[in-house]
């Protein structure tokens, strides 16, 4: 694993508490008195202010149903894992043997949650202001077209229509496994076409995976 200094040079930022972003880049598997569980939550809330007030700014004609749309396409598990692998935060998260086996500095769940933790200890250390400047500098970066179009798309509609003209059939869409407390619950939601399954995807809520699992198929589909 490599020293987390070479992580504050990408992020541009140099943490005064050191504690601070040890705890950030600790997955709980390393069993240690504090994990990134914690500032995984605050930086959840963090990004959905920063990314919905950037939105807010740039599409000024746009509703409240397409704001969310969009954020939604930006705020997620693989648009966070996109941010993580562009800045390598695979390479500094402290985790257990166990998991290191398992090939755990590339999974998906954990890179996110871990680039969430980050953007909740700068938050911490020095304010929205930083939080935000740091973090769309990255987003803009995963995302160098942020149109409207774009982003707004529905997934599910757009493999329906997919599917119905080269299978002649559409999508069944099932939930495989919930996780987590009421108040942060995770789903895990697999799509299928002639009962195999061609995608599946977690979310923070039933129609967030969904989408999240079209747009994998669409790709899969497409290629």
């Amino acid at each position: 694993m490599s020293h987390y200094s070479d992580l504050e040079k990408r992020l541009c930022y140099t943490f005064g508490n050191e504690q601070l972003i040890v705890e950030a880049l600790t997955h709980k598997s390393c069993k240690k008195p504090y994990n990134n569980e914690r500032l995984e939550f605050l930086g959840d809330a963090v990004l959905d202010l920063i990314v919905g007030e950037y939105l807010f700014h740039k599409f000024k004609n746009s509703d409240e149903g397409i704001l969310s749309k969009i954020r939604a396409s930006l705020v997620n598990e693989s648009g966070f894992t996109l941010i993580a692998r562009t800045i390598n935060l695979g390479e500094y998260i402290y985790i257990s043997p166990a998991e290191e086996n398992n090939n755990g500095r590339d999974k998906p769940s954990l890179l996110s949650n871990a680039f969430e933790a980050i953007i909740g200890a700068i938050y911490l250390e020095s304010g929205i202001e930083k939080a935000r400047e740091i973090s769309i500098r990255l987003i803009e970066a995963c995302h160098p077209k942020i149109e409207l179009d774009a982003l707004s798309r529905d997934f599910k509609t757009a493999l329906q229509e997919l599917t119905q003209a080269t299978h002649g059939t559409t999508p069944l869409y099932e939930i495989i496994t919930t996780s987590g407390p009421d108040h942060k619950k995770e789903f895990v939601v697999g799509v299928s076409l002639h009962g195999e399954r061609i995608a599946t995807a977690k979310g923070k809520s039933k129609k967030s995976a969904e989408q999240q699992a079209a747009q994998i198929a669409l790709k899969e589909l497409n290629k």
